[in-house]
């Protein structure tokens, strides 16, 4: 048996004789590079096992700071795990065909003397209902949107370019970002087909940035962008293993990004350690004119991995979020054990057995139809039209409805639910919006805060995966995201362990701006238990 190093840190561990891949030959394109490979690895294989995990941004960094690598080995090392376990994944949609070109500009810079900053020359990933000005197509996973190449950057896409990030490629994610059918299974896309979790090859990675963690976790990245309105940051990143912020909304831009909800909306980074998604908020924070709930961004946001601090815990009050436990009673006995740690490292725990969250869900539900309806109209309009024919969202349901693929495996009642609102001056949404705010933020979690004394609360943020079934569709179980999304409040998870092999994630949910105090939190338990497992890519879990 012999160890490989991949350029991009993946690790291998090899039975047969080493790949085509070291030789790193000289291409323009990802797809040349990948073209060039040894036709011969679909046979290797089979006798190749992926044993993880890849390095962390902040590693990668010192890599290319020392000269033992360059952003050019960087994005050929993720190629290279594409083309042996890419297919088991099915993470990635498309490859930005500009990625070794930028990759070998910022080595120029860098061996000129020109360094951005810690995140120079590293590649990301891109949720792909995030727009890029490379040359790929922003889909949504919809074939409506199959030829929208916009040449516009997200705002917070050039906040990562700017920084001398990579734009590797667009991840495969739940179509619409899991708007379109309350019996949708995560993961799916027209354009994409389904993503698999690379801890069990049968179960969902769930969603809907599902790519953006199957991803990260298999090491076809280093650190990916999603995407979250409830739950599709922090939901797939527990699921994968992987660290998964959803910032207060308002700190990150939504210009250029396929919308749900105004109010509900925002990217955030998912990567396989903390410090990883501290650099990356540090980078895409701030205000944008074009997006009036950024007001506040520039003023709100500081360095967040300067703030990390291993000794945060020592002395704060966390309130326990009984309410999302009995689920999953082998999730719960991670938990416990979570809890125990984060007692060991200094935290007074208050328990909070109870709360009702069937009105904030109610509330919720009115208000992301209603503003999809809206919000989805005003992202279409802003499209080229003889790229993208669909300009309501009226006109993507009747595409749909002519368009077999689309709704092979579940219909689009949630889009027709949408289409029956009434607009946003209707005064029954008007008050679902204010009611949703009032009973997720003051009357939730800041009354928890506030009578616990606490400063986060705690829980575990689902259970473990779920076994892929297109023919019912998915099958979630409690989760604590709902609170967090609809306050538009700041949620961490942080991997506290394994249930039967699946990786399940503690949540730490704060009052609005928090992110800081979130992050050296989250900084604290991982340094002090280091939970994350690499994923072996098992075909499946059980007997």
């Amino acid at each position: 048996m012999k160890r490989l190093l991949l350029a991009g840190g993946a690790m291998l561990l090899l039975a047969g004789p080493a790949l085509a891949a070291q030789e790193r030959p000289k291409a323009e394109t990802p797809a040349e590079f990948l073209a060039s490979l040894s036709k011969d690895a679909e046979d290797e294989i089979g006798h190749v096992a992926f044993v993880g995990p890849q390095m962390s941004l902040a590693d990668e960094q010192a890599r290319q700071t020392s000269g033992e690598q360059t952003a050019e080995d960087a994005v050929q090392g993720r190629l290279m795990v594409q083309h042996l376990f890419g297919a088991r994944t099915n993470a990635v949609l498309a490859f930005n065909p500009d990625a070794l070109k930028i990759a070998r500009a910022l080595d120029a810079e860098r061996k000129a003397g020109k360094v951005r900053g810690p995140l120079h020359g590293l590649p990301v990933l891109i949720k792909d209902n995030i727009e890029t000005l490379d040359p790929m197509a922003t889909t949504a996973g919809s074939l409506a949107l199959k030829d929208n190449v916009t040449g516009r950057d997200a705002p917070l896409v050039a906040r990562l370019r700017a920084a001398g990030m990579v734009v590797l490629g667009k991840a495969n994610l739940s179509e619409w970002a899991n708007i379109r059918s309350s019996r949708s299974t995560s993961g799916w896309s027209a354009v994409g087909g389904l993503t698999r979790n690379p801890y069990a090859l049968d179960r969902s990675a769930c969603g809907s940035s599902s790519g953006s963690g199957a991803a990260v976790a298999a090491g076809l990245a280093t650190a990916a962008i999603g995407t979250e309105t409830d739950g599709s940051i922090t939901c797939p990143a527990a699921m994968n293993g992987l660290v998964g912020l959803k910032p207060t909304v308002g700190l990150v831009s939504r210009t250029h990004v396929v919308p749900i909800s105004q109010s509900q909306d925002t990217a955030g980074p998912m990567t396989t350690t903390v410090r990883d998604a501290a650099l990356l908020l540090t980078a895409m924070a701030g205000s944008d004119p074009a997006d009036p709930a950024t007001l506040e961004a520039d003023a709100r946001k500081v360095d967040y991995a300067a703030g990390l601090s291993k000794t945060s815990l020592k002395g704060v009050t966390l309130a326990v979020a009984r309410f999302y436990t009995g689920d999953s009673p082998k999730t719960d006995a991670v938990f416990e054990r979570a809890l125990k740690d984060l007692a060991a490292q200094g935290a007074t725990l208050v328990e909070v057995k109870a709360f009702d969250e069937g009105p904030v869900g109610k509330a919720e539900g009115l208000v992301l139809s209603t503003e999809f309806k809206a919000d989805i109209a005003a992202y279409l309009a802003s499209t080229d039209p003889k790229k993208v024919k669909p300009r309501t969202l009226a006109d993507l349901i009747a595409f749909n409805a002519a368009t077999p693929e689309e709704l092979r495996w579940f219909g689009q009642e949630t889009f027709e639910k949408a289409q029956a609102t009434k607009g946003l001056d209707d005064p029954e949404y008007l008050k679902a919006k204010a009611d949703a705010k009032r009973l997720a933020g003051p009357e939730g979690i800041d009354r928890i805060l506030k009578e616990t004394g606490a400063v986060a609360i705690v829980a575990p943020t689902t259970g473990p995966a779920w076994t892929i079934d297109p023919v019912n569709g998915d099958h979630y179980g409690a989760s604590a995201t709902t609170l967090p999304a609809v306050a538009g409040y700041p949620h961490l998870t942080v991997p506290m362990g394994l249930v039967e092999g699946l990786p399940v994630g503690l949540s730490f949910i704060g009052p609005a701006w928090s992110e800081a105090r979130l992050l050296s939190l989250g900084y604290a338990y991982e340094q002090a238990t280091m939970r994350r497992k690499p994923p072996e890519m098992k075909a499946s879990v059980g007997p």
